[in-house]
């Protein structure tokens, strides 16, 4: 590959730019720059040329016109190897540009901005920097081209190495992300203007939670193992640095796409606490989950819910592991655990276990769409974020529950949204006892939760996913002790489920929304 020479710099995001091009001058590279990134070169000391001096044209239009000319262009766009475009380039006068290090105008930003103005959007779709960028990875084998400050310092150690130039490699790998860069700018714009409607005159924002064209932005962070089962293929991709995808590993075994599917349903179950709070998942079900004063009780009330179903299990808490906690934790074999942070001392506990996954995670499980593919095409809805307000439920029996009994039927109705469906949760205040997930008749729910507990059900409450559709379901959770149940309502035999509660004794409560899970 030829030595780098001369580099076009115009760049949105400033980030760590200065550095990299003190680092292209002291290589020998000629810069040539534009706007407000000229003006930060100079001020860091970094010899220049503004592109009006390589153009002879100012730049115009309220800087919509500085880079689009046959002297950039046309600089970048001639393969060396063609003697042809080489001469045409002597004969104008036009100097090759070797590298392209451009990035866009942060368009997403101000797309999220609320009531942005169409105006705005429009002066936010960049359009010399994209052209740029387009033109040199197309001539990929002649120009480097970088769009991403992370790339900065491998760009500069290669070029040491090289004596100026990159391997080819690195050009391709270059071009490849630039045109991914692209394609995802031109995605955003086309799917928040998508959403907006002149009529006549006025511009009318019909932006909805369900967009018209689905965008996946996402990187491909983790090559896994494999999938589900050893002959599938599988790889982790993220879209943010939030969540379980963009949480960081600290130690252990790699993770397995089974281990990132119930680390993911043990923190966005965690997430629902404002309390401490631990979960213990197996195979994307709560078998334990408590909220409490401390973290280290949280867990001990978690794990003593299903201590046969914990072994192998997943966790996830809401708070930084302590030591005692982790102490807890070593006792029995765990394959994951998700949290906000992690002590030196519980580390220091934790370090034995080497082959437990330890992943330290930021941010609250609370994207805005959950997507799901099907055969041939996506099924997209909202998340699931409603929080239960007390004063919205309905009490529809003679009995109004306590205020024990309303902790645990709000504590419940939080872990039943966690279950897969048909589901119900026995439980107490701020404690799950058991679960009866996945079944296709409620009332075997019912039976299959109290079949797994290992705690006494007598005084504790029922909280299901959707309604009741008969009285079945409520007969069999009162011959194991409960008093109280939490549920949406609306099934055309309400109040034969109403009436059964009465003539048990029990309080029941509707809320009015469902918790379906698939």
């Amino acid at each position: 590959m030829a030595k780098i020479q001369r580099a076009l710099i115009s760049v949105t995001d400033k980030t760590g730019i200065l550095a990299f091009a003190q680092e292209l001058s002291r290589l020998g590279v000629e810069i040539v720059s534009t706007g407000g990134t000229a003006k930060a070169l100079r001020e860091g000391q970094v010899p220049i040329k503004d592109i009006s001096e390589v153009t002879g044209f100012p730049e115009m239009l309220d800087g919509r016109l500085k880079t689009i000319h046959p002297r950039i262009a046309g600089g970048i766009l001639a393969m060396r190897a063609n003697t042809e475009h080489m001469q045409a380039l002597l004969e104008h006068s036009i100097a090759p540009i070797d590298m392209v290090v451009v990035n866009l105008y942060a368009f997403d930003k101000v797309a999220a901005k609320p009531g942005v103005q169409v105006s705005e959007l429009i002066e936010n779709i960049d359009i010399g920097g994209p052209t740029m960028i387009r033109a040199a990875a197309k001539n990929y084998q002649d120009v480097a081209v970088v769009v991403s400050p992370e790339d900065y310092n491998s760009i500069i150690e290669q070029l040491r190495a090289g004596g100026g130039e990159l391997p080819a490699a690195v050009h391709w790998q270059l071009a490849v992300k630039a045109f991914t860069l692209t394609a995802q700018y031109d995605s955003a714009i086309s799917a928040r203007l998508s959403g907006i409607a002149l009529n006549g005159s006025v511009f009318e924002d019909h932006k909805t939670a369900i967009p018209d064209f689905l965008r996946i932005h996402a990187r491909r962070v983790l090559d896994l193992r494999y999938g589900e089962n050893p002959h599938q293929a599988a790889a982790l991709y993220a879209g943010s640095k939030t969540g379980i995808a963009g949480a960081s590993q600290l130690q252990g075994k790699e993770l397995s796409y089974n281990n990132l599917v119930d680390l993911d349903a043990a923190w966005q179950l965690v997430c629902e606490f404002e309390r401490p709070a631990s979960a213990i998942i197996k195979h994307t079900n709560p078998c334990g989950c408590a909220e409490q004063d401390t973290l280290v009780e949280s867990y001990r009330r978690a794990f003593e819910a299903d201590p046969v179903s914990a072994f192998g299990g997943v966790l996830a808490f809401n708070r930084p592991l302590d030591d005692e906690t982790a102490r807890e934790i070593s006792k029995t074999f765990i394959e994951a655990i998700a949290a906000p942070g992690y002590t030196p001392e519980a580390l220091a506990v934790l370090v034995s276990k080497k082959n437990l996954r330890l992943l330290k995670v930021s941010g609250p499980a609370n994207d805005p769409l959950v997507v799901k593919s099907i055969s041939g095409g996506y099924l997209v809805q909202t998340a699931d974020v409603h929080r239960l307000d007390r004063a919205a439920c309905q009490v529809k029996t003679k009995r109004s529950p306590s205020e024990e009994e309303w902790q645990a039927l709000e504590f419940g109705w939080k872990v039943v949204k966690h279950v897969k469906s048909n589901a119900v949760v026995y439980a107490r205040a701020g404690q799950s006892i058991s679960a009866g997930a996945g079944q296709m008749s409620r009332v075997d729910a019912v039976k299959a939760g109290a079949m797994k507990a290992h705690l006494p059900l007598k005084e504790t409450v029922l909280a299901s996913d959707a309604f009741f559709p008969f009285p079945d379901g409520i007969e069999e959770a009162a011959k194991h002790g409960i008093t109280a149940v939490i549920q949406p309502g609306g099934s055309v035999k309400d109040q034969e489920s109403i009436d059964a509660c009465d003539r048990l004794g029990l309080a029941m409560v509707f809320t009015g929304v469902r918790h379906f899970r698939h």
